[in-house]
Parts: C-alpha cells; sequence; structure tokens
C-alpha cells in the first residue's frame, strides 16, 4: 500500500493506523482518505510530543529516580492502550489524548532504560544502542496489529492485551530494577531489585560525586576561566553550566541538522519518488512499500555500539601506558561513531539527490542505518560526556531543543510544494551543505582528546 502523502517519520504508523480505522470505521466519515488525514494529524501531534516531552520527562527521571519514573509510565502507557480500545467512532477525538500519552510513556520507559547500559562494563555502548533501536523499531507493533487484524483478531483485543502486558512492566519496576539511579562505573558489591541492600544509595551518591569531580577535571579551561589553585576543590557543576557548554551546542547542531534531514526526506520521499517515476503510480508504491520494510533500526542499531565499545577498549589500553583519564578515553571512543553518522547521512542525502530510480534502495538502507546511529550516538555521547545525573535533564533538552528545530520542515514543505513545484532537488543540495557542518562536532571532540594527550596538564 502506498501513502498519499509523507508528513514525517511516523507516517508508516499512522498510514497502517489509518487503514485500521477504514476497516474498522473507527471514525463516522465514510471517506478514508478524510480518516486518514485525521490519523496523520494525530500522529504528527504524538510524534512532536515523543522528543518536546523528553525534558520534563528526564527532569522527572532525575529528580524522582527510576521506580516513580517508571510507574508514572505505566500509567500513561496503560491509560492509552485502554483508551485506544474503548474508542469508538462517536469518542475517536479521544485519541488526540492517548497518542501524545502513549509517546510519554515510551519515552519515560526508554530514559530508565538506557541506565541498564552501565550494568554491562565493556558492553555499555552496545546495550544502549540496542534499547534505542528497539524504540526506534516500535513502529513494527502496529504492522503487527494490522496483521492481526486481517486475521480475524480485533483491535479492541489486541489494545486490551498490550495494557495487560503493564504487569510485566510493574513487576519488573519493583523486582529487576533499582529505586534510585544505576551509577558508572559501577561500586564495589553494587545489587538492586530484590537484591538491593541498604547501601546501595549510599554507594550510588558516592559514585555520582567522583564522576561528577572527574568530568569536571577533565575539561580544558579557556583563558577567560579562572583556574583553582592547587589542592583548592572545586565546586560542584551545575546542570547549566553543562546545557550552556560548547561541546553541548556542537552536539545539539549535530542531532538537529541530521534529524531534520531525516523528518524532511521522508515528508518528501512521495514526491521525490513521484518525480522519479514519472508519475508511475504502480513504481511509486513498490518503492513506499520498499521503504517501510526497511525500517528496523533494531538491526542496525548495536553495530554503532559495538564500535564504540571495541574503540574503548583500545584507547583504555593506551591510557594504561600514559596514564589517561578513564573518562577522557571512553569520551575520545566516541569520535569515529559521531563522525561515522555524519558520514552515512551525507551519503544517503547524496543517494537522494540522484534521480536514479533504482538507487533509491541504497537510499533507503543508508537512512535507516544513518536514523539508528543517530539516536544511539546521541544517547551514548550524553551518557559518557555529561555525569549520570544530569543525563535525564540534559537527554530530554536535547531532544526538545531539536523538536523545535524539526518544525522547520513545514516551512521547507510549503517551499518545496510552491516555489519548486514539488522538486525537493535544491533543498536536498541545501541540506548536502548543512550535514558538512555537522563534522565539526566529532572534530572538536577529538581536538578535545588530542589536547589532554599531548599535555595531560591541561586536564588539572
Amino acid at each position: 500500500m502506498s501513502c498519499p502523502r509523507w508528513r514525517g517519520e511516523p507516517r508508516l504508523c499512522a498510514h497502517l493506523a489509518g487503514r485500521l480505522g477504514c476497516m474498522g470505521n473507527l471514525f463516522s466519515s465514510p471517506d478514508c482518505k478524510a480518516q486518514d488525514e485525521r490519523f496523520s494529524l494525530i500522529f504528527t501531534l504524538g510524534s512532536f510530543m515523543n522528543n518536546f516531552m523528553t525534558f520534563p520527562t528526564g527532569y522527572i527521571f532525575d529528580r524522582f529516580k527510576t521506580t516513580v519514573a517508571r510507574l508514572i509510565a505505566i500509567f500513561f502507557y496503560t491509560t492509552a492502550t485502554l483508551i485506544i480500545a474503548f474508542t469508538s467512532a462517536g469518542s475517536a477525538v479521544l485519541l488526540f489524548l492517548a497518542m501524545p500519552m502513549l509517546t510519554i510513556g515510551g519515552i519515560l520507559f526508554l530514559i530508565t532504560n538506557l541506565q541498564i547500559g552501565n550494568l554491562f562494563g565493556q558492553h555499555r555502548s552496545t546495550i544502549i544502542t540496542l534499547y534505542n533501536g528497539a524504540f526506534d523499531s516500535s513502529s513494527a507493533v502496529f504492522l503487527i496489529i494490522k496483521l492481526l487484524y486481517e486475521k480475524g483478531i480485533s483491535l479492541k483485543a489486541s489494545f486490551i492485551f498490550l495494557s495487560v502486558c503493564s504487569t510485566w512492566h510493574v513487576a519488573r519496576t519493583f523486582l529487576l530494577m533499582p529505586r534510585g539511579h544505576i551509577p558508572y562505573p559501577l561500586p564495589p558489591n553494587y545489587s538492586y531489585g530484590l537484591c538491593s541492600g541498604n547501601g546501595t544509595m549510599k554507594e550510588e551518591k558516592e559514585t555520582a560525586e567522583h564522576e561528577n569531580g572527574e568530568l569536571q577535571s577533565k575539561e580544558v579551561l579557556s583563558a577567560k576561566e579562572e583556574t583553582p589553585g592547587k589542592g583548592q576543590k572545586q565546586e560542584p557543576r551545575s546542570f547549566w553550566s553543562y546545557a550552556l557548554s560548547r561541546r553541548f551546542a556542537w552536539h545539539l547542531v549535530w542531532l538537529s541538522v541530521i534529524q531534520l534531514w531525516h523528518y524532511l526526506f521522508i515528508g518528501t520521499l512521495n514526491s521525490l519518488l513521484t518525480n522519479m517515476a514519472g508519475g508511475d503510480v504502480a513504481r511509486v508504491s513498490t518503492y513506499t512499500n520498499a521503504f517501510a520494510f526497511t525500517q528496523f533500526g533494531v538491526l542496525c542499531a548495536p553495530w554503532n555500539g559495538l564500535l564504540m565499545d571495541r574503540l574503548k577498549q583500545k584507547y583504555q589500553k593506551e591510557a594504561r601506558k600514559t596514564g589517561s583519564s578513564t573518562l577522557a578515553v571512553a569520551l575520545c571512543s566516541t569520535v569515529p561513531s559521531l563522525a561515522l553518522t555524519s558520514l552515512l547521512c551525507l551519503g544517503f542525502a547524496l543517494c537522494a539527490s540522484v534521480p536514479v530510480l533504482p538507487l533509491q534502495y541504497l537510499t533507503f538502507i543508508l537512512q535507516v542505518i544513518s536514523r539508528s546511529f543517530l539516536y544511539g550516538s546521541n544517547a551514548a555521547f550524553l551518557t559518557i560526556a555529561f555525569p549520570s545525573e544530569h543525563f535525564g535533564k540534559l537527554f530530554g533538552l536535547v531532544m526538545a531543543l531539536s523538536a523545535v528545530v524539526s518544525l522547520l520542515q513545514f516551512p521547507i514543505f510549503t517551499l518545496i510544494k510552491g516555489p519548486l513545484q514539488n522538486d525537493p532537488f535544491y533543498v536536498n543540495v541545501m541540506f548536502m551543505l548543512a550535514i558538512l557542518l555537522t563534522f565539526v562536532h566529532p572534530f572538536l571532540v577529538y581536538r578535545e582528546c588530542r589536547t589532554w594527550k599531548e599535555t595531560p596538564s591541561a586536564i588539572a
């Protein structure tokens, strides 16, 4: 099946849900196209909330810790699935409430699960990127629901089953997850869940303070900043000192530009394929179906984490010889991942700009790999480059600000539909130039690492 119009990354879900709405008469209007447009609006709202609400949910995680955050996530998730299950044609407006609640619950689950990577030591980045890939591929659940519907299982039964699955989340929250945060690096004899003891929270606090102090000590101070005297203890840095740092600002630019290009590509995909196929609807449908079946980032995301973990082990061996900081070594391992993500996105944009229809199969492959690397690298970089006690807020802030930047897709859509007459070629070229700017971020991180290696005194 082909979508009449693509309006952002969740469009596949919107289209599947739209088709389910047509079959199930979810909206009273007999026109399936009108129903698709309503579902598209619902999922546009949900996708924006997915990014924008990450900042307040990140604050909840940092402030109230794992158990409270997961209970809130379970409440939103269960309520949303029950609303969807019992929605009828007369109450379909409730979907505008249910979908944002579903996305808020989902992002809270993701944030609380990312810390599990801290338990795996040398495989930390692999686990973090695996969770991001699974979250990125979660739209496949709607595909499964659609296939079950075609086999005779009602939408109500499917969503009630998803609601019942909350019992597993509740059990995991109390039995297999810590009440607070999982620190990194793990303190000796760290325990959590059923095995946790009274000293766990104290160990976590001490570890977080140690990590925060090491991160502060490794940053290169500019000439305008005052350097404390020898033996003078540095004051703990606030959240805003990290949020306003150059490192965070360039990471925001890196994420926002690449994410905006991904949204824009999907939003203009139908127009792009129509122009390349000369208006042949059957060929456009074939390519849009091929694109839909490539959207399983969970298969690609762990490769990024494996790359970071292997490089980290390599740099750690060098650090033992030179006496470099462990956290500095971990940050250096993110450079190839950040640069490779930008390179993949540049190749993806280049292929999308070449008006050769068969080449778009390669474009689709590069797109899903680039997107998987993007969100995996984003989470892994934030866990490594900043203290764990600020991870939720920083992760939420960067996602919220990138969501605001992604709103630029709508005036760009207007530009393509109007003056450019449905030809996104010149916009693609413009974005290739913008993607080149994202290479500045890994370069600056690399230069920091070089500074630490050449002048160890700069770490102090």
